[in-house]
């Protein structure tokens, strides 16, 4: 068996992992990343970006049928038609192009790149085959040992994906469009793709346990969704369970608030229900690690129980965002070269790229008043906010939340379109210590959405401009 040797062994090519071989290699580490199957994780092959992708298609068709009836703007269109498999080649596309580069960059860095299947031998050797049939092709030994492996869709007993049963992942890249989807799931994932087959002609209806859709964030976020979600035609049966598929295998049995089991027709069944930290499979139960729940249990520089073994990203539970992954990522790189880091950020933002989307960085006036902050809050409504109208998109807000001492900066949310790009300021904002006095003397640009950030500031500080 070849037998090599690395400083810095990666298990996993994803965010996490790559951006840590990455500043690795720029701090003179040798590294060698291990990955399986393509580069980028799920997150640039089958999560937020081709997710996106299909999004802004979505819309774009909607807003085509929208167009057919005549609007307000005098625009008229005839007809409208998608071709689905040319739109999966777009996606695709993308997301070649990004995956593509994320290997050119390691290329560059001076990174080993090798394809294949880790499994762990100990807390420094890797055995790595070629496919999951082969026996080992190379044997890996390294001083440390950073595991990346990310996080699998979770699926239902008694449901197996396949057949009519599809993953988030098969639902990224339809042959067709459903003529009845049901989704189970009213989190994020399911009421993001739901939206897209929605728009894209599907009869969608959605199956939550709880008694809202979007239950980790508050009812006042997720108004204009349900509002928006309604006016699409899109159905909602919350605190309902799912019992299975029927008899005939067409329709999802499904046990109402009431206790009354009914019947969904459904053409196919989404189920998205969340995702578990990848676990299993490759070796990890050889090194006995501390586990916290079903996750890795790390300290703020992301070591494990185990010396010099290292775990970032959604292996180490929530919030599993590829933007946390990638900051773990580049400081543990930066730690094991010698540099003093440690992972505490002030807040990460969260984004549901939902109709209308959400942003949540922070605490929100309930979480600061759990752990006993007296906050003021304020909105400031995007029906107020110039750039909104004009772009057609008047429901939502932005809400601050500050301290009633010192008026420092806790936390932002936001829904409303396009929201998404306003999180880079709400980070820095409390990144930075900022108060309500500074954001609300910062001149911002008109016309924008941007602006809603200063006047929800003014608001709070007893002074809005514009509403």
């Amino acid at each position: 068996m070849d037998i090599q040797h690395t400083t810095l062994l990666i298990i996993g090519g994803g965010p996490g992992g790559y951006v840590a071989a990455i500043r690795a290699a720029q701090l003179g580490i040798a590294t060698t990343l291990v990955e399986g199957d393509q580069l980028g994780g799920t997150c640039l092959n089958v999560g937020c970006i081709p997710s996106k992708a299909m999004i802004h298609a979505a819309d774009a068709y909607h807003q085509a049928h929208h167009f057919m009836g005549g609007s307000a703007l005098g625009i008229h269109v005839e007809s409208a038609r998608i071709d689905i498999a040319q739109t999966v080649r777009w996606k695709d596309g993308i997301v070649a192009r990004l995956t593509g580069g994320v290997g050119a960059l390691l290329k560059k860095h001076g990174v080993k790149v090798i394809k294949g299947w880790a499994h762990i031998v100990d807390g420094k050797t890797v055995d790595v085959t070629l496919d999951h049939t082969a026996g080992p092709a190379v044997r890996i030994q390294g001083e440390h040992l950073l595991l990346a492996t990310g996080s699998v869709e979770l699926g239902l007993p008694g449901m197996p994906f396949g057949g009519r049963v599809i993953s988030s992942t098969q639902a990224l890249s339809p042959d067709s469009i459903p003529k009845k989807l049901v989704v189970v799931g009213g989190g994020y994932i399911g009421l993001e793709l739901g939206l897209v087959y929605r728009k894209l002609g599907a009869d969608v209806t959605v199956v939550e346990a709880q008694d809202r859709i979007l239950p980790l964030y508050d009812e006042e976020l997720t108004k204009p969704v349900s509002t928006s979600l309604r006016k699409l035609g899109l159905q909602v049966h919350l605190g309902s369970k799912v019992q299975g598929l029927n008899a005939a295998g067409d329709a999802v049995r499904v046990l109402d608030g009431a206790g009354r089991e009914i019947e969904i027709p459904a053409d196919q069944v989404l189920v998205a229900i969340g995702r578990a930290p990848h676990t299993h499979g490759w070796g990890l139960e050889k090194l006995m690690l501390a586990m916290q729940g079903r996750a890795l249990k790390v300290d703020d520089q992301c070591r494990t129980s185990m010396r010099n073994v290292w775990a970032i990203g959604d292996l180490t539970g929530e919030p599993m965002l590829a933007h946390r992954a990638m900051a773990q990522g580049e400081m543990v790189a930066e730690i094991i070269s010698g540099k003093r880091r440690h992972f505490a950020p002030a807040a990460i933002a969260a984004v549901c790229f939902t109709d209308p989307e959400i942003v949540v960085v922070g605490q929100s006036p309930v979480d600061a008043a759990k752990v006993g902050l007296d906050c003021i809050s304020a909105h400031f409504p995007f029906a107020a906010n110039g750039r909104a109208m004009t772009l057609e998109a008047t429901d939502g807000f932005v809400r601050v939340v500050a301290r009633r001492d010192n008026h420092r900066i806790v936390g932002w949310q936001a829904v409303g379109a396009g929201v998404s790009e306003l999180s880079t300021a709400f980070s820095h904002s409390i990144e930075m210590g900022a108060c309500l006095e500074d954001v609300a003397g910062t001149i911002h640009a008109h016309p924008t959405l941007g602006e809603a950030v200063q006047e929800a500031a003014l608001r709070a500080l007893g002074h809005a401009l514009h509403v």
